[in-house]
């Protein structure tokens, strides 16, 4: 997305910007639109505006049920109003009609060419699209321009934003007295209350965006990815965290009774063994009976020195002993029962019968979506467990659900980055890169290597892109470390020029600082030259694997764009994008397009990027999602 004629009018304000000593704004800087000359003159400005910031307050949380109450504008640092339109205290006096406001608004948010500056802009597209507005003119999001410049400087939310980049310490909600969680009580505190917030707040996100702007200007690949996923990915998310999931609550609950049952036997299990009851979510209870009643070997020690009882530590554990593969199991499963089966159905909203998760942008520090409420990234896809759950994610009735999965991008990934021939070769050949490299490392004829043998191998080619050691290969596959090493060994003399590229990374992370991804998003690793040799090493591994997972996530939402604008194009609605799970778009599609929408979704993602090997998508269709695999 550019921003046309906004280079004139950015500079002017910000040679205002530089002139203000005291970022605070003061109590006699904003104005309180409460009449209808005051509106008159405010809509005119910015009417005439090139780009202005806004707010929204809002009494809760939920795009799909929260209202309206007020309004804020900020058309130059200082020049700031905030618009109250349903506040519901004693005494109250002087409120323009929401209605009407509104649809006096409506042509300025629908401009294309007068330019929106807002902080988490997403939710205040969900919020107008409830009252009928479709927010056009989506230039800047000062979250999402501090996340391009720097993923992992610190939170990117409003106050920290402005303590980073102003050095102040802003009004927040709780200091007029409202709670996050209890939003609704916002409209019951005095308008000159929140106006003061609000009012703050809607100029210190376009002092920010004056700050970052120039910096973004003068990295052109940052620029890039700013405009051409970042931002246009915002409207996108938006749409698919509206439209939501239709969840099976019954098929949920029979299967929270099955874990319940489940949960008591391994509990069981565990007291048996023990010679006693327990706790097994209690990490404390755990630790004393693994290490002080049973004598187990102790692997790993936590920050403040006690005997670690992780999922790693469990895992290893249990390669030898009964207990702590019991006690890991309790774990999944009863996480699986709290987060999921009992959880889900309790968050189908009423309005629309359905689930919706929210997407945030500005988490991760490679690049990917993250979502909560539910979060969708930790469902297991591969056990037994996690298809359980996603069968409960179905269609609406004529529908079927159409998942499409990236096949091994991040191998293909780096098949581009390293151009090893022979890795090359073997994508361009359609082989099975797994089978492939077993054959390799096992010396064996590709038609003989068998399941395990391909499972190890399989290992390898994800482990060793995430810059496994053979320490770690060796505590994965279960073997010994030499014979982990030997493994390690081949593959790089099959693949030498992944051995190449790994050792180029490292090289160039350590002058630099940062790796980029094939857009030219930039990690940094601030601990790449750290004197502590586990961090440096820890930062190393990070940097072999950030360009490859980095790229995948800038792939996915330059395809979500492209299948986006191919959905809103459609004049009868046939197909809708209802989840982003890491490397895998879900869509509903009507009975009738299911293969021509089938292939057209192939096509768009599989064309996201030109690559040295081609991209492949497994897609497939069912009634839920997890048959649709």
């Amino acid at each position: 997305m550019k921003a046309p004629g906004i280079k004139k009018t950015v500079s002017a304000v910000a040679e205002k910007l530089e002139t203000t000593v005291n970022p605070i704004l003061p109590q006699d800087c904003y104005t309180d639109i409460l009449d209808e000359d005051t509106f008159a003159t405010w809509l005119k400005r910015l009417k005439a505006a090139s780009v202005f910031a806004f707010d929204t307050e809002t009494d809760g949380l939920d795009v799909l049920s929260a209202n309206l109450v007020g309004l804020s504008f900020a058309i130059a640092p200082g020049e700031v109003a905030y618009l109250p339109m349903a506040h519901d205290y004693l005494n109250l006096s002087g409120q323009l009609d929401r209605h009407s406001v509104l649809e006096r608004l409506k042509s300025i948010w629908e401009d294309e060419k007068i330019l929106k500056i807002g902080q988490n802009i997403k939710f205040k597209i969900g919020i107008l699209a409830r009252y009928g507005v479709a927010l056009r003119g989506i230039a800047y999001d000062t979250m999402l321009e501090s996340y391009v410049l720097n993923s992992v400087s610190g939170l990117h939310a409003i106050t920290n934003l402005v303590n980073r980049y102003q050095g102040y310490k802003p009004t927040t909600i709780k200091t007029i007295g409202v709670k996050a969680k209890h939003k609704l009580f916002l409209k019951k505190i005095a308008s000159s209350a929140v106006a003061r917030y609000t009012a703050e707040e809607v100029d210190m996100t376009l002092r920010l965006h004056l700050k970052m702007w120039p910096q973004l200007q003068k990295r052109p690949d940052l620029l890039r990815v700013f405009r051409e996923i970042e931002m246009p990915l915002v409207s996108v998310l938006s749409h698919v965290e509206r439209t939501g999931v239709l969840i099976d609550a019954s098929a949920l609950s029979v299967y929270s009774q099955e874990l319940a049952k489940r949960l008591d036997e391994l509990e069981m299990q565990a007291h048996d063994l023990a010679g006693e009851k327990f706790n097994l979510a209690s990490p404390k209870q755990v630790q004393a009976i693994l290490y002080e009643t049973g004598k187990l070997p102790v692997l790993k020690r936590t920050p403040g020195g006690m005997p670690s009882t992780n999922e790693d530590v469990l895992a290893e554990l249990a390669i030898d002993y009964i207990l702590p593969k019991i006690i890991l199991e309790f774990r999944c499963l009863a996480k699986l029962k709290t987060t999921y089966t009992d959880k889900l159905p309790l968050m189908i909203n009423p309005l629309s019968g359905r689930v919706h998760t929210s997407y945030y942008q500005a988490v991760t520090s490679t690049g990917r979506l993250s979502s909560r409420d539910p979060n969708l990234q930790n469902i297991p896809v591969r056990k037994a467990e996690g298809r359980r759950i996603r069968q409960a994610f179905i269609a609406a009735e004529g529908y079927r659900i159409v998942a499409a999965d990236y096949s091994q991008i991040e191998l293909r990934i780096m098949a581009h980055l390293s151009q090893d021939s022979e890795l090359l070769k073997a994508f361009v050949e359609g082989k099975d890169i797994h089978r492939t490299t077993a054959a390799e490392i096992f010396g064996v004829h590709l038609d003989e290597v068998d399941n395990e043998q391909r499972r190890s191998a399989k290992a390898v080619n994800f482990g060793l892109i995430y810059g496994m050691s053979s320490f770690g290969l060796s505590r994965q596959l279960g073997v010994p470390r030499c014979e982990a090493q030997r493994y390690m060994d081949r593959y790089f003399n099959r693949y030498p020029r992944i051995l190449e590229y790994m050792e180029r990374t490292r090289r160039h992370a350590s002058e630099k600082g940062y790796v980029t991804t094939l857009y030219g998003r930039r990690l940094y690793l601030p601990d790449v030259r750290s004197s502590n040799v586990l961090r440096r090493k820890a930062a190393e591994r990070a940097a072999i694997n950030a360009p490859m997972q980095g790229t995948a996530a800038d792939i996915i939402k330059r395809a979500m764009i492209r299948l986006d604008a191919w959905i809103q194009e459609q004049e009868t609605p046939l197909v809708c994008m209802i989840m982003q799970v890491h490397d895998e778009l879900v869509f509903e599609v009507h009975k009738s397009v299911i293969d021509a929408s089938s292939d057209h979704i192939r096509r768009l993602m599989e064309g996201s990027i030109e690559l040295t090997v081609p991209l492949k998508v497994d897609l497939g269709a069912g009634v839920n999602w997890d048959t649709a695999k």
